[in-house]
C-alpha cells in the first residue's frame, strides 16, 4: 500500500526526536532550575556567613575607602603632615578602625593606637595624592592626580569674582533657552556652568551663550600653565615632539581630560598619532607631578587595623555537606515529579489540537475543552475557528450554486432563440430580438452587480467623494425611477431635510438608492406610495426609502441584505431581481463610514435605513 505525500509528510512530523519533545524540555529545564536554585542557595549561606565573619573582623573595605579618600584630601590642601594627628584621631573614633600614617622607611608620622603598639606587617594603602584620585569615583582608587591638588592655580579672590560673574551671565543665558543650567565649583575655585548629561546647547540655539571667555584662563592660571610649558618642554623635546615656539596649553574646566587637573595639550593633540598623544601625556603628567609637589603633604604608608589578616572563610563539616546533598536531591525529586505531572496535563490538549489541524478539512473536527487555562481557552478559539471556516465554505458553495442558476436561465434562453433562428423555426422580427436584448441586459446587471460586489469585498471600490446636499440626491434618485413608478401606478414622494449635507460619492450614492427605490417598486401594490426622506440626526445624515408595501417577516428581516437571498422563493430574477442589488447597498454605504439596516411590520411595508457621517456645506469659493 503506499502513501501519498500529505500522508508521508504528517508521519514525518509525528515523530518527534526525544530531546525535542515538550516533556522533555520540560523536565530538564526544571531540573537545571532546581539545581542552580539549590546551588545558588549554598552560595547564599557560604557569602551571607563569610561576610558576617569580615564584618566581626573589621574588614570592612567601605571604611577603609573613606578613611584613605579622607586621608588623600588632607595630603592633597595640606604641605605636610604636621597637623594630621587630629584628623586621624577623629577617623578612628568615627570608624572603630586602628589608623596609623608611616614614611616609606616606616617612620612614625600619626597613629590612633597608644605609643609602642606594633603595625600590622603589611600597609593597607599607600597616600600619595600625585599618583592616586580618591575623589573622583567614590570606593575607587584611579591612577592620576587627585583634583584636589591645586596648587598654583588656586584663583585669588578678584579672578574668583570675575569668573563668578561671567558664569552667572552664561547660566542666564541658558536659562532664556529653556536649558536648565547649574553652577559648581572646582578645588581651584573655578565655576563652571553644566547642563544636564547629553544636552546640546546648540540644538535649543544656545550656541551664543558659549562665548570663550568663561574658559580663558586667568591670569593666576595663565602664569601657572605657562611655567608647566616650561617643565615639559625638556620631555617633548626629548620624545621629538619639539615643535618650535610656545607649547600651547588650553584649560578643560571639566576636569576630565587624560593629564588630570583639567588642562589638555592643545598643538600636540592634533597629530592624530597614538605614540605621539601617549609622549604628550607622559610628559605633561611628569610636569605637573613635579610643579605640584611643593604643595602637597610626601607620600605615606597607610595601616588599618588588622590590615595583613585575612578573614576566615566558612567551611562545611561533612555533615553540613551531606544535609545540603540530601536537601538538593529531594527538591529536585519533588521538582521533576511536580513537572511531569504539569507537563502531561499540557501536552495531551496539545496533542489534541494537533492532530485536529492535520484532519482532513472537509471533516471540520472540533476539539473537547477539558480545562479553563491557556489551553482551553486555545481549544475553544480552534472550535469557533473550525465552526467559522465550516460556515464560509457553505456560504461558498451556496453563492456559487446561485450565481450558476443566475446565469443559467438567460444563457439558456438567448441560446434557445438563437438555435430556432439558425434552423430557421423563427424569423429574427423586432420582438425576438427586443426579447434576446432583455436576455441580455439581465446577464449584464448581473456581471455588473457581482464585479460590484468584487470590488467592494476586495477593498479596491473607489468613490469619488463631493459635498453633496441630501436633497438633491433623493430629487435626482426620485427622477430617474418617475416613469417606472408611473407605469407601476405608486406615488413616489421625496422629504429632505434642507441642512442635510454629505460628502460621498454622488454616483455610488444614486446606485444604493436607486437599488432601494428598485426594490420598493417590486413589492409596493398600485396605487402604493414609495417615500424617500433625509434628515440630520447628531453627526449623522439618515435617509430612509420607506414603502407601503406587503411588509417583510420578521424570519426574513435578517436576511434581507444577504446575497441571492429572496423573501418569496417563488419569485423570478425579473420580478424579485438578481438577489444583489440589497448587498450592494450594504457595501457602497460602509464604503462611506455608515451602516445599513431595515425594519418592517408585516402588512404595513418596509424602510430601509442608510445612516451615514454628516458634512457641512461646501464654503465659498470651493
Amino acid at each position: 500500500m503506499q502513501r501519498g505525500p500529505g500522508g508521508v509528510g504528517r508521519e514525518a512530523r509525528g515523530r518527534i526526536p526525544l530531546r525535542k519533545r515538550l516533556l522533555v524540555r520540560l523536565l530538564f529545564v526544571s531540573a537545571l532550575i532546581a539545581v542552580c536554585s539549590v546551588a545558588a542557595t549554598a552560595w547564599l549561606a557560604v557569602t551571607t556567613t563569610t561576610s558576617a565573619l569580615k564584618e566581626e573582623q573589621g574588614q570592612d573595605l567601605a571604611a577603609d575607602n573613606s578613611i584613605l579618600a579622607r586621608l588623600s584630601g588632607y595630603a592633597a590642601t595640606h604641605s605636610d603632615w604636621t597637623d594630621v594627628r587630629r584628623t586621624v584621631r577623629r577617623l578612628a573614633a568615627e570608624t572603630g578602625r586602628r589608623i596609623a600614617l608611616t614614611t616609606p622607611d616606616r617612620t612614625l608620622v600619626a597613629d590612633s593606637a597608644p605609643r609602642g603598639t606594633p603595625l600590622p606587617p603589611r600597609p593597607a594603602a599607600t597616600v600619595d595624592p600625585l599618583r592616586t584620585d580618591t575623589y573622583s569615583e567614590t570606593g575607587a582608587q584611579l591612577s592620576g592626580i587627585d583634583p584636589r591638588v591645586v596648587g598654583p592655580y588656586l584663583l585669588p579672590a578678584q579672578e574668583r569674582a570675575n569668573l563668578d560673574t561671567l558664569a552667572a551671565r552664561r547660566k542666564r543665558c541658558y536659562e532664556r533657552y529653556g536649558l536648565q543650567a547649574s553652577v559648581v565649583r572646582t578645588a581651584g575655585g573655578r565655576p563652571v556652568v553644566s547642563v544636564p548629561d547629553g544636552t546640546d546647547p546648540g540644538g535649543y540655539g544656545a550656541a551664543v551663550c558659549e562665548d570663550g571667555q568663561l574658559n580663558t584662563p586667568t591670569p593666576t592660571e595663565g602664569k601657572a600653565l605657562a611655567d608647566l610649558t616650561d617643565l615639559a618642554r625638556p620631555c617633548l623635546k626629548q620624545s621629538g615632539l619639539d615643535l618650535g615656539g610656545q607649547l600651547f596649553l588650553t584649560l578643560d574646566p571639566s576636569g576630565k581630560d587624560p593629564f588630570g587637573g583639567g588642562y589638555l595639550v592643545a598643538k600636540y593633540a592634533a597629530a592624530g598619532k597614538n605614540a605621539t598623544a601617549r609622549a604628550a601625556q607622559h610628559c605633561i603628567l611628569t610636569a605637573r607631578r613635579t610643579q605640584l609637589q611643593p604643595y602637597v603633604a610626601p607620600v605615606a604608608d597607610l595601616f588599618l587595623g588588622i590590615g595583613d589578616q585575612n578573614p576566615s572563610r566558612f567551611d562545611m563539616s561533612p555533615a553540613n555537606k551531606a544535609k545540603v546533598i540530601g536537601a538538593a536531591g529531594l527538591v529536585l525529586a519533588v521538582t521533576v515529579a511536580v513537572t511531569a505531572v504539569v507537563a502531561i496535563r499540557l501536552v495531551r490538549p496539545l496533542r489534541a489540537l494537533t492532530e485536529a489541524a492535520g484532519a482532513p478539512p472537509e471533516l471540520h473536527v472540533r476539539v473537547p475543552v477539558t480545562t479553563r487555562d491557556e489551553t482551553g481557552i486555545l481549544a475553544e478559539a480552534f472550535n469557533d475557528l473550525t465552526e467559522r471556516r465550516e460556515r464560509l465554505e457553505a456560504q461558498r458553495k451556496a453563492m456559487v450554486s446561485d450565481i450558476a442558476h443566475e446565469l443559467r436561465s438567460p444563457l439558456t434562453n438567448i441560446r434557445g432563440w438563437l438555435e430556432v433562428v439558425r434552423d430557421g423555426v423563427v424569423q429574427p422580427d423586432p420582438p425576438l430580438l427586443d426579447s434576446l436584448h432583455e436576455e441580455a441586459l439581465v446577464l449584464q446587471r448581473i456581471i455588473d452587480d457581482l464585479q460590484d460586489l468584487a470590488a467592494a469585498d476586495a477593498g479596491t471600490l473607489r468613490l469619488h467623494r463631493e459635498p453633496l446636499r441630501a436633497a438633491d440626491l433623493l430629487d435626482q434618485v426620485a427622477a430617474a425611477h418617475r416613469v417606472a413608478a408611473g407605469a407601476a401606478g405608486v406615488a413616489l414622494r421625496t422629504d429632505a431635510d434642507a441642512a442635510a449635507w454629505l460628502d460621498a460619492d454622488p454616483v455610488r450614492m444614486r446606485q444604493a438608492l436607486g437599488n432601494l427605490v428598485s426594490n420598493a417598486l417590486r413589492h409596493t401594490p398600485a396605487d402604493g406610495t414609495i417615500t424617500l426622506a433625509a434628515r440630520r440626526e447628531g453627526p449623522d445624515v439618515v435617509l430612509t426609502v420607506t414603502d407601503t408595501g406587503a411588509g417583510i417577516a420578521p424570519e426574513d428581516l435578517p436576511h434581507v441584505f444577504d446575497r441571492f437571498w429572496r423573501a418569496e422563493k417563488s419569485r423570478s430574477r425579473r420580478t424579485g431581481g438578481s438577489g444583489l442589488g440589497l448587498p450592494i447597498v450594504r457595501h457602497l454605504v460602509a464604503a462611506h463610514g455608515g451602516m445599513a439596516d431595515a425594519a418592517s411590520e408585516p402588512g404595513e411595508g418596509a424602510v430601509f435605513i442608510l445612516r451615514l457621517p454628516a458634512a457641512g456645506p461646501p464654503t465659498d469659493g470651493t
